[in-house]
């Protein structure tokens, strides 16, 4: 079983930045594929980022340019720099971890909440 917990949320005004951590528990997270998702009220959950166990990462396109994905095996954690933030970033924003396999192993983070507002 692998746990997973956010952290780094908060208040801020637009054009400023926050950068958000997940820590996931146990010894496989080196081989595991990881990834920023956002679900704003009343929307469904999107993907903001990954990174690849590898560090490849992506980026959805209204992120492009202002966030940064990035992951520290040593410290079995995951980052989110967000930088520019805007009104609509305003999401609870959760942390993913897998491991492929038959079935894949997936593991959800409980979200930390980001609220952009002037």
């Amino acid at each position: 079983q692998v746990m997973v917990v956010e952290s780094g949320g908060g208040l801020v005004q637009p054009g400023g930045s926050l950068n958000l951590s997940c820590l996931a528990s146990g010894s496989i997270f080196s081989r595991s594929d990881m990834g920023w998702y956002r679900q704003p009220i009343g929307k469904q959950r999107e993907l903001v980022a990954r990174i690849s166990s590898g560090g490849i990462t992506n980026y959805a396109d209204f992120v492009k340019g202002r966030f940064t994905i990035s992951r520290d095996n040593a410290k079995n954690t995951m980052y989110l720099q967000m930088n520019s933030l805007k009104p609509e970033d305003t999401a609870v924003y959760y942390c993913r971890s897998s491991v492929s396999g038959r079935p894949p192993l997936v593991y959800w983070g409980q979200g930390t909440q980001v609220t952009v507002s002037s």
